[in-house]
């Protein structure tokens, strides 16, 4: 049996006199610096603390709603075009390059509950509070014609949302249940129903396009086969769920934004837990939208900010807010990746950028090198104190930031509780449930 043994020549090493230098071992290759890593390591740490000095995410304003902004709409085929809904029956569309609204006209009376563009960008859709769906032209009636509707649905009760099939012509509506139409018809193609509370949202899937997802106000997620005109399953969660989105990349998952100050992600296969839950908000989670990679999501709550969470973890990278903010009460992830654009209660549109520290416009090619080279180095060295230290820090507005501080006080008092009840109980009497776990009441098929 051969042993392998560790050996060393002392004469590598050891000093010949007290006097001498140590010995540094090194690599004498000219290509390679001693003090590469050292090297490396300060200039990831300038590169994170520029980041830091650079971050200015606020990019403009749009106002001119004289209402709170209640829904919003992306053009699928400009960059530039977003269409708004306000609480006064108002709907705007603005030109994001001149940031300016490019027309203005009086959709429904009382708020415009939800609005959605045809896959062609020719039209779009909006419904309100007065039991309405209303199918509007993209472009502007010429000189001298009347600001009038293609088509106007009368329902029988309340619609609260309405998405568009990503390739038909086919558009479903919710409220009392969820209805399919066919925009040559006036009376839906079927209804979907299982309960009987009202539906806040729905939304079609944009890989699986017959598969929709919808929240209701009895603290269910359901999800409905639209080739079957069935409901496939449902998973009721312990608070109401506001609004949920489909991940544009991966057809089984989705983002579900509740009002217990979360955002879940599930896998619609494995609906008994969630695939991570997303915890920073320190008051309901309003709005939910995926960026076009599916890699992140921006959500938006009534604790007057925004957040920007990565799809596989647990906190948010960014958060985002102003003085002036009021409730988010909607949010979108602009096509191409750059913006984020939320509508609030005090009537304005912002627009942030999707990475804080980005700069705008042409980049040089030895810029985009040099960002490339200062990104890989973030990424090398995230792990180091210092660095993690710097790039996490974020001012927050002292209501959101003492908020945070006792919910973080109870959740670990009830920690603590929990694990005393434990220790002093039979064992096996006190179950341990993962924090996935804890919030789903139960899955019906």
């Amino acid at each position: 049996m051969k042993v392998k043994v560790l050996s060393r020549n002392p004469d590598d090493y050891v000093r010949e006199t007290k006097q001498d230098l140590q010995r540094v071992p090194r690599n004498y290759d000219p290509a390679l610096h001693p003090f590469e890593v050292p090297r490396e390591y300060t200039r990831a740490l300038n590169a994170t603390k520029l980041d830091r000095v650079f971050a200015k995410p606020f990019v403009a304003s749009l106002d001119g709603h004289r209402d709170g902004v209640n829904c919003m709409a992306k053009h699928p085929n400009s960059l530039s075009t977003v269409l708004s809904g306000a609480c006064d029956g108002e709907v705007r569309i603005w030109n994001l390059m001149k940031r300016e609204c490019t027309r203005t006209l009086l959709a429904h009376e009382g708020f415009v509950r939800g609005m959605c563009t045809r896959f062609c960008g020719t039209s779009f859709f909006t419904v309100g509070d007065d039991k309405t769906v209303k199918h509007w032209k993209m472009e502007a009636p010429a000189y001298g014609e009347a600001e009038e509707p293609l088509n106007t649905i009368l329902g029988k009760t309340v619609y609260t949302g309405i998405d568009h099939h990503w390739k038909d012509p086919v558009f479903a509506t919710c409220g009392h249940q969820v209805d399919i139409w066919d925009e040559q018809r006036t009376s839906p193609l079927c209804s979907l129903t299982w309960g009987v509370d009202s539906i806040s949202s729905v939304k079609f899937n944009p890989i699986e396009m017959y598969l929709l997802g919808s929240c209701a106000s009895d603290r269910n997620i359901v999800l409905y086969d639209m080739r079957q005109s069935t409901a496939l399953k449902k998973v009721i969660l312990d608070m109401r769920t506001n609004t949920l989105c489909w991940n544009p990349m991966e057809a089984f998952i989705f983002t579900a934004a509740n009002e217990d100050f979360n955002l879940y992600t599930f896998d619609m296969r494995y609906l008994d837990k969630p695939v991570v839950v997303h915890m920073d908000h320190v008051s309901a989670v309003l709005d939910v939208d995926y960026s076009p990679t599916g890699k992140e999501f921006v959500s938006a709550s009534f604790d007057k900010s925004i957040r920007i969470f990565p799809v596989d973890k647990g906190h948010s990278r960014e958060v985002y807010h102003t003085k002036r903010m009021q409730h988010v009460i909607t949010v979108k992830w602009t096509s191409d990746n750059k913006y984020i654009l939320c509508g609030s209660d005090e009537m304005n549109i912002r627009l942030w950028k999707a990475n804080a520290s980005e700069k705008l416009g042409v980049l040089l090619p030895r810029e985009k090198a040099a960002m490339n080279y200062n990104e890989k180095l973030k990424e090398k060295f995230q792990h180091h104190p210092q660095i993690k230290r710097i790039s996490r820090h974020r001012h927050l507005p002292k209501m959101i930031y003492s908020q945070a501080r006792e919910q973080r006080i109870m959740r670990e008092a009830r920690r603590r509780k929990e694990m005393n009840r434990r220790k002093h109980s039979k064992p096996g009497s006190v179950p341990l449930v993962s924090e996935k776990k804890k919030h789903i009441v139960a899955v019906v098929k």
